[in-house]
């Protein structure tokens, strides 16, 4: 999917091939203007832009940035990459299309935000850290008839996801969900997980999701 990743940077995984699927499933014209906001290594906004659409992509990280560049130079394709905290830098645009793959993963309360590497996964003691404000600023950004892809667990609350995207006007349900094994970060906090009720005794796999939500005319 991509060429290379720069040690700290999230590396494509089922996650990114399952928000993939949906935005091909969306099938975007030449010229569809895209956003992909947490781009991390670039995959996502690659994607978008080898089926032509007018890509920006974003992210809080500065060594995500330089990945991003990197693997849009390689593979010759127009992305247009900005460093900034999620929508602060795309405020005065709108798109036909929002792709969305943050941190999702509950974390122990640590007495602080997530940092390094962490920051690419862990979101907060409900998994929700950056959710909810995606939920609120990313509704206002699409245009009539625009479509937002979210990825995220299932231990991180769909359904909160789906009043939000509701609440804020938008047709919002869940098109794609895949389960995986555990990964490294989730096996790590399995136990403290499973005392939560966020995972069950029988649980050995992980449930991921994709909201699609529309802005109705």
């Amino acid at each position: 999917m991509i060429a290379w990743v720069f040690p700290g940077v999230y590396a494509p995984q089922d996650d990114t091939e399952l928000l993939a699927e949906a935005l091909r499933e969306e099938a975007p014209n030449p010229g569809t203007r895209v956003l992909d906001v947490g781009t991390g290594s670039g995959a996502l906004a690659l994607e978008a832009a080898r089926q032509g659409a007018e890509v920006t992509a974003v992210d809080v990280s500065l060594r995500a940035v330089w990945t991003a560049r990197v693997n849009a130079w390689l593979t010759r394709l127009p992305v247009h990459i900005r460093r900034g905290n999620l929508f602060d830098p795309v405020r005065d645009r709108t798109y036909d299309i929002i792709l969305a793959n943050p941190p999702y993963v509950p974390a122990p309360d640590a007495g602080r935000g997530p940092r390094g590497r962490s920051r690419a996964w862990d979101a907060g003691h409900d998994g929700r850290l950056l959710l909810d404000r995606i939920c609120r600023d990313a509704p206002p950004l699409l245009r009539p008839e625009g479509v937002l892809l979210i990825v995220h667990s299932a231990l991180s609350d769909p359904d909160r996801t789906l009043e939000l995207l509701r609440a804020a006007g938008l047709k919002a349900a869940v098109v794609r969900r895949r389960w995986i094994a555990f990964g490294p970060v989730l096996r790590s906090r399995e136990g403290w997980l499973r005392r939560r009720g966020l995972l069950k005794a029988s649980d050995d796999r992980e449930e991921l999701v994709v909201i699609r939500a529309e802005r109705v005319r």
